[in-house]
């Protein structure tokens, strides 16, 4: 699915119709929206990566969101989940019709954030997309859920991202 879904994850397709090819091609009889919506609308927002995300925003940095998504999940996390609210500028990949970790996709998402690259700094559990990132001139941080939140704060202190205290 996850190969398939690449022109979703683009905008140029839906994500559900996507689905029901994938589904249809291994014999699946269940409904591609069920499935959709219980795989993909499956995100459990984690609480220290919420809390570190507002005691950033409370010292005084944008603190962006930078997502290969679907309209559909991009629409859910939106709506649903209140990530506009969360953060001060979203970069969904279907929005934009790039993805991480196309060059292009990073140059957009700075003319959306409106900071030259040496003034952000990315944060991403995949290598390739933090290599995409460093190369339009962003900093950029390899740093995975199972690294700890304490170890993503030593790694923002580095480059001078001190979040407000708890």
């Amino acid at each position: 699915m996850f190969a398939a879904e690449k022109p979703a994850i683009r905008g140029e397709r839906d994500a559900v119709e996507v689905l029901g090819e994938v589904l249809d091609r291994y014999g699946v009889t269940a409904s591609p929206d069920e499935v959709f919506e219980s795989v993909w609308h499956r995100i459990e927002p984690v609480p220290a990566s919420l809390d570190l995300v507002r005691r950033l925003r409370a010292a005084g940095f944008g603190v962006h969101l930078g997502t290969n998504q679907s309209l559909r999940r991009a629409a859910y996390m939106r709506e649903e989940l209140g990530y506009d609210d969360l953060f001060d500028v979203s970069c969904y990949s279907a929005e934009l019709g790039l993805a991480k970790p196309d060059p292009a996709y990073f140059r957009r998402a700075l003319e959306l954030i409106g900071a030259p690259p040496e003034q952000v700094l990315f944060v991403d559990d995949v290598e390739p997309n933090v290599d995409g990132a460093r190369e339009v001139g962003m900093a950029g941080i390899h740093w995975h859920l199972r690294d700890g939140h304490d170890q993503l704060e030593k790694l923002l202190a580095e480059h001078g991202v001190v979040p407000a205290p708890a």
